[in-house]
């Protein structure tokens, strides 16, 4: 695995995986491609059921990072959108959602992703943690609520300004800004939403018009806003870029092009 400067690397129950940092009270963790059954473009340990892989595999898989985290991962379908939901041992899976948060023990709050943005967040005393899948477009959103601000409005730990300002987020690895170019119909709607965004867009090389953008530091810029205070993770570097590293992270980007599809890592958080 690649040494830091990056990501700090933690094995659960021999897989490989980012640890995040979130401090008393709350686990983090995100998966890398490696350590399942899968083979193909969904080689090894595919996570998403929805891409195309034997449900077989993915159950296999499924069922060795549940035995990593060490309690049972509440799978979304995640849409690209901003819906939030609360998770506890009672709820089922494929709740239609892009967040979700706890204060129950024995569960984990997951996400999926090959180039979106997992964001994992804990309150101060870590009695209440959250899961975010975070593209462009959730990140976005409509009006100015993105999901970010959709969390704020419904996580209980997360409403006063205070409360945001104690807690901490962590960042896992997505797509880096030197990877995800874009059209200039999306560069213009986060400039239009905040122009202070625009440091956040380079224009391309490769395609005139288009843009690179650093979805990273987009979504810091949004917590900064909301008056989140400690951000650690993802800091646009290579070592965090899912598109930079084949061997081991999945992305959509890099691998649906030859493949036609691209397998999933996840991103967990849990009550310790």
């Amino acid at each position: 695995m690649p040494s830091e400067p990056g990501p700090r690397w933690l094995a659960r129950a021999g897989l490989p995986g980012l640890a995040a940092t979130l401090g008393d009270g709350a686990h983090g963790w995100m998966s890398t491609r490696v350590g399942g059954v899968s083979v193909g473009p969904w080689a090894a340990l595919n996570l998403g059921d929805h891409v195309g892989d034997d449900p077989r595999a993915v159950a296999t898989n499924r069922a060795r990072l549940e035995a990593a985290l060490g309690v049972r991962p509440v799978w979304l379908r995640q849409v690209h959108g901003v819906d939030v939901v609360r998770v506890d041992g009672g709820t089922p899976p494929g709740q239609v959602a892009d967040a979700a948060w706890t204060d129950a023990p024995g569960v984990a709050c997951a996400v999926l992703v090959a180039d979106c943005l997992p964001i994992l967040l804990a309150s101060q005393d870590g009695a209440s943690v959250a899961a975010v899948h975070a593209g462009w477009r959730g990140l976005l959103g409509q009006g100015g609520v993105g999901v970010l601000e959709a969390l704020a409005q419904a996580w209980p730990a997360w409403r006063q300004p205070r409360d945001r300002a104690r807690s901490r987020a962590w960042i896992g690895a997505a797509i880096g800004a030197q990877a995800f170019e874009v059209g200039p119909e999306v560069q213009a709607a986060f400039v239009q939403a905040c122009p202070d965004d625009a440091s956040a867009f380079v224009p391309s090389p490769q395609r005139p018009g288009h843009w690179l953008a650093d979805l990273a530091a987009l979504a810091r810029a949004r917590l900064r806003r909301l008056g989140v205070e400690c951000v650690d993770g993802h800091d646009g570097s290579t070592a965090w870029c899912t598109a930079a590293q084949p061997d081991v992270f999945f992305s959509h980007r890099r691998d649906a092009r030859p493949h036609g599809t691209s397998g999933r890592m996840a991103a967990a958080v849990w009550l310790a």
